[in-house]
């Protein structure tokens, strides 16, 4: 049985390991535990602490999502700081740019100076697709990753890049950090003339008409009975169908290297929809085979994968 002066000392490590300030950092374990789930326990929130003459405290906030700027650091892994979350945390990071969304693992306090939000270490900021020394737009949004994806972060490594976020949301997203159209570029353009209209013309643009002469006579056709003759007919080609049934979608990829890489993965196919290319396994012919290949794809780190019918 342990003594009650144990207990207490066990009690000191603990408060002490709660309370850290700005440069809390996640304490050394050995690499087991770092392999483990227990790599991501205690959590360290600390006292509130001043940069720049700004406050900040640290809350175990469950659905923090946030937009703001990125820059880099010196750390290692797929690994990130911020200034108010729990450590460790998971966010999903994505670049207000092109989309790219990644899952990082947040280590660290920081930045420890300046206004943005986060830093990312060198490792992320590649899978991010981000230009060296830059500074990018980003968004910020905490998640709840699988263990499977918990346990490649804690190794160092590369968690399944997230679906791209579509143009539309980006927009919405820019404009909430205040990203605004360079002057002159909000215009809209002319639009095109379109077939059998006119086109206005300013008069001072106008130029004087040529006096209008008849067209020549065209010689008649050496043969009536060829120039009779209709033109022949192309033939029809078959339009192919889309297979109907029970899907599953595992994720829709601004390229089609990388949806072709995912299809290969899970077996499936990757198909062009718009602007993205679309990957899916399927057809099943009943919702438990879909629901097993449903499992079989998040198991594989598509943690957005899905069940869809195509009618």
């Amino acid at each position: 049985m342990k003594s009650a002066a144990s207990w207490i000392a066990l009690s000191a490590v603990v408060a002490t390991a709660a309370c850290g300030g700005a440069n809390d950092e996640i304490a050394p374990v050995s690499a087991a535990e770092v392999r483990g789930p227990a790599g991501d326990y205690p959590m360290v929130l600390g006292e509130p602490f001043m940069i720049d003459g700004v406050t900040y405290t640290p809350a175990d906030t469950l659905n923090y999502d946030s937009v703001g700027y990125a820059e880099t650091d010196a750390a290692e892994g797929i690994s990130g700081s911020h200034r108010t979350l729990p450590l460790p945390s998971y966010v999903e990071v994505t670049s207000l740019e092109t989309g790219r969304t990644i899952l990082v693992r947040m280590t660290r306090r920081g930045p420890m100076q300046g206004s943005n939000l986060v830093s990312l270490s060198p490792q992320a900021w590649a899978q991010l697709g981000a230009p060296p020394m830059s500074r990018l737009p980003v968004r910020v949004r905490r998640v709840n990753p699988p263990e499977v994806e918990r346990a490649l972060l804690r190794s160092g490594s590369q968690a399944p890049a997230r679906m791209d976020t579509p143009p539309g949301l980006l927009a919405v997203l820019k404009r909430k950090l205040g990203i605004a159209p360079a002057p002159g570029l909000a215009a809209t353009p002319p639009a095109p003339a379109e077939a059998g209209k006119a086109v206005s013309v300013p008069a001072a643009a106008a130029l004087p008409r040529a006096a209008a002469k008849p067209l020549p006579k065209l010689p008649a056709p050496a043969s009536t009975a060829t120039a009779a003759m209709p033109a022949p007919k192309p033939e029809a080609k078959p339009v192919a169908t889309a297979e109907t049934g029970l899907f599953v979608q595992v994720g829709a990829f601004s390229s089609k290297d990388r949806a072709e890489a995912a299809a290969r993965s899970v077996g499936g196919s990757a198909a062009q929809a718009g602007k993205f290319w679309r990957v899916r396994t399927g057809p099943y012919k009943d919702r438990g085979q879909a629901d097993a290949a449903l499992a079989k794809a998040r198991r594989s780190g598509y943690a957005d994968a899905q069940v869809v019918t195509v009618p």
